[in-house]
């Protein structure tokens, strides 16, 4: 169904797949998952798109570079992927939990390549909110930027703590077939560190995402903003975190959902996308 490739970049070697044919759509994961997150979405996006799903650099089957996980980075790398490498030129965007920044950060830059962008359960770091950790609910946030005690602590436990979020950040678990998915890329030299410094690289997404605010710079294309109604889903708060960032701004919450909406809520999301998409 789906064709895997390799992009050397450079400094960084990432992993993708792509399928179908027709105006591409470019979909972004997030921790702690990979491209894999999208594989009930792609074949019925597939119908009538091109499909290019990259694993984010240091996440997925991509390589782990020790720096550059600060979201206008990792957007560069997409970009670099999408544009120089598969020569597209425009393209549809989608990105969930922090494929959802580094989406924005991509949008930001290259406003008149992104057609239409999607954010699904996640806000933007530095859009005018005083706290994308929800003042301290998502504990792991704090966790995660704190210098190398997560990767000593989580080392050789990861079915203990990632299974945690896959087992209740949705509205029911994932499957344990998709989370030894997750578990074998996680599992890999280097990928907790990679995965931590997404969270490390807070303070400058919110620095470069408030600068471009500032300027008075708003999202030119449409948006769809969706969140979970269930567990750990942001609800109504991906709304609010666009509609402060884009002119607009279209959306709401999946019902009987958590944080993993392309899991949970494969069909309602495929429908909303291909609605949004046309």
């Amino acid at each position: 169904m789906v064709e895997h490739g390799h992009a050397d970049l450079g400094d960084v070697r990432l992993h993708y797949v792509t399928a179908g044919s027709g105006f591409p759509v470019v979909l972004l994961h997030g921790w702690p998952q990979s491209w894999y997150e999208w594989r009930h979405i792609i074949p019925g996006l597939a119908e009538r798109f091109r499909v290019i799903a990259p694993d984010l650099r240091g996440l997925g089957d991509s390589s782990r570079p020790a720096e550059g996980y600060d979201k206008k980075t990792v957007g560069g790398d997409v970009w670099r992927l999408v544009h120089d490498v598969l020569g597209v030129s425009e393209f549809h965007l989608v990105g969930h939990d922090w494929g959802g920044p580094t989406a924005y950060a991509v949008a930001a830059a290259h406003p008149d390549a992104v057609r239409r962008l999607a954010i699904l359960d996640v806000t933007i770091p530095g859009d005018g909110s005083p706290n994308i950790s929800q003042g301290g609910r998502r504990w792991h946030h704090a966790f995660h930027q704190t210098l190398d005690l997560p990767e000593a602590l989580v080392a050789g436990r990861e079915d203990i703590y990632f299974g945690w979020f896959y087992r209740n950040y949705g509205a029911r678990p994932l499957a344990e077939e998709d989370i030894a998915e997750y578990l074998r890329v996680y599992r890999q030299p280097g990928a907790l560190r990679a995965g931590f410094s997404y969270y490390r690289a807070i303070p400058r997404d919110v620095a470069d995402n408030a600068a471009i605010v500032a300027q008075g710079f708003k999202l030119p294309m449409p948006v769809l903003a969706l969140g979970g109604d269930r567990s750990w889903g942001r609800r109504m708060e991906v709304v609010e975190s666009l509609r402060r960032l884009a002119v607009d701004v279209q959306g709401g919450v999946v019902e009987n959902c958590g944080h993993w909406m392309p899991e949970e809520q494969p069909a309602e999301l495929l429908r909303q996308l291909l609605a949004f998409l046309g």
